[in-house]
């Protein structure tokens, strides 16, 4: 046994204990536990029911027995066949029995059957045929020697000279940042198609299509800066490290897209930088003025002291704290779970019936208020006594730095309690990465996030991703830059094949 261990005090050895317990804990947590948050306050024991004494109220053989517990109530729904689309091309096969099986018979209706079929994807060639002109003989002259030939010209196309048509780089890049399949896989489904496409071919094709979407997505950052409340979240992305002098690749590293999401319009935003420190969002966000709703990441706290931006904290992180504190110290981690809930609870009715902003602004004055203030003395009071290491001693810990950030939210019915929509706009990159487990080049995570960040809003705004992206592929090329605002997801409206031309022909 060593001297230093011998000369610590009772209070550290169970300071430590508390500590190494609540590790533990937490690890057999991510290993075996489950991964949902929901909370289940306990039941007054008054209120459970012994499994060996008769009750009154005895279930009724036949029909479902639902328990009793707020928000997990399950009633097993009633099997029901699905309706087939109206908008689904229809192959008829008509079946009729043999002539002499229905001979003097009368035909008095017919019997329809319907199943749904799929018919694997498949590759075509799109051919344009263009009739070429001379001028007359007679007409021609040597001024005019250049004119003497005429040919329609062929429609702007992604890739100039190219053969990939939009709808193919469409799939592609729906496929892999919509549907997360990598690149390899989608070249083999090529490959069955009848097409063995190179791995660096693809590559150049997508090059080419940032190439195109780059100012589109430029644009949407600066309009999206423009915005005056965003919540902000970062995740991680391995990326591999360009070759060295001598070609090979380097090892892995860790980089980041920093997340941006603007709740009144449904846009996100994502942006790729090399780490986690706080210089990347204050050039991200140079330029914007408004609330900043983050998580506890400590290069936030920062902006609190600009006077244009003004953070607001967030309450889902807040209350993961306590979550976790449960198997530490149950009493008091229910107690502040039980008024989180009735917080939510609020906030789930407003948005259940669609409250105005001044609706929810009064909602949260008159009850949320009162919540969050005694909530507060609660945490003052039981600051002291709890450890300070342990999984409880932290959660109060935390929700009391972050309390003067999370309060913000009572003072403007704009603002969400947490910021668990900018983390779902993070969720399709979670998904991504477990397939695809990293990216090929920093310039290969930033062609993600040009990609992330105009699908996911597209996405938001409720567009067919695939309709949304191969429509702009096509119109981007001839879009005035003073119209680009019209491609932007939030203010994209579908158009009919053909139908851009004629409107800058209009325009112009």
């Amino acid at each position: 046994m060593s001297e230093e261990y011998l000369h610590k005090s009772k209070e550290e050895l169970v300071a430590e204990n508390v500590q190494l317990k609540a590790e533990l804990a937490e690890l057999k947590r991510l290993v075996f536990g489950r991964k949902s948050e929901r909370f289940v306050a306990d039941q007054p024991q008054a209120e459970q029911l012994n499994l060996f004494v008769q009750h009154d109220h005895e279930a009724t053989p036949g029909k479902t027995v639902q328990q009793a517990v707020q928000g997990h109530y399950r009633k097993k729904a009633q099997p029901k066949r699905l309706k087939l689309p109206d908008d689904l091309p229809v192959v008829e096969v008509r079946i009729e029995p043999h002539p002499d099986e229905i001979q003097g018979w009368v035909k008095i209706g017919e019997e329809i059957t319907e199943e749904l079929d799929y018919v694997p994807g498949y590759l075509r060639i799109n051919r344009y045929i263009r009739s070429k002109f001379a001028r007359p003989k007679s007409e021609q002259s040597p001024d005019t020697e250049g004119e003497n030939i005429f040919i329609a010209p062929l429609p702007s196309r992604v890739i100039d000279k190219g053969i990939p048509s939009a709808g193919l780089l469409t799939y592609i890049l729906v496929s892999k940042f919509i549907d997360h399949l990598p690149y390899y896989r989608i070249l083999k489904i090529f490959k069955r198609a009848g097409m063995d496409i190179p791995a660096s071919t693809v590559n150049g094709w997508v090059s080419k299509c940032i190439d195109l979407l780059r100012v589109l997505y430029l644009y949407h950052q600066a309009r999206l800066m423009e915005c005056d409340y965003l919540m902000a979240d970062e995740t991680k992305i391995r990326v591999l490290k360009s070759p060295n002098r001598k070609g090979k690749k380097n090892k892995a590293h860790q980089g980041y897209f920093w997340v941006y999401y603007d709740p009144g319009g449904k846009q996100t935003l994502f942006v790729y930088d090399p780490g986690r420190g706080g210089k990347y969002p204050r050039a991200h966000l140079k330029g914007f003025q408004g609330h900043l709703q983050t998580d506890g990441y400590s290069v936030y706290d920062a902006f609190d002291k600009s006077e244009a931006i003004t953070l607001v904290g967030c309450m889902a992180h807040i209350r993961r704290k306590f979550e976790h504190a449960l198997n530490n110290d149950r009493q008091r981690a229910a107690h502040v779970l039980k008024a989180m809930q009735s917080l939510y609870i609020l906030e789930r009715r407003a948005r259940e019936e669609a409250y105005s902003i001044e609706q929810r602004l009064e909602l949260r004055h008159k009850q949320a208020r009162p919540i969050m203030e005694e909530l507060k003395e609660w945490l003052l009071e039981n600051r002291d006594q709890v450890l300070p290491k342990s999984s409880i001693g932290e959660a109060i810990n935390y929700a009391l730095n972050r309390w003067k950030y999370m309060e913000r939210y009572l003072d403007d019915g704009k603002l969400e309690i947490d910021n668990n929509l900018v983390e779902n706009a993070i969720r399709p990159v979670a998904i991504g990465r477990k397939n695809y487990l990293f990216a090929g080049s920093p310039q290969g995570a930033e062609w993600a996030a040009i990609i992330y960040s105009l699908l996911s809003s597209a996405v938001n705004c409720g567009h067919n991703p695939s309709q949304y992206l191969k429509d702009i592929l096509l119109r981007l090329p001839d879009q005035p830059l003073n119209y680009l605002d019209e491609l932007l997801p939030v203010h994209w409206e579908p158009q009919e094949e053909g139908m851009a031309k004629g409107t800058l022909k209009a325009r112009t």
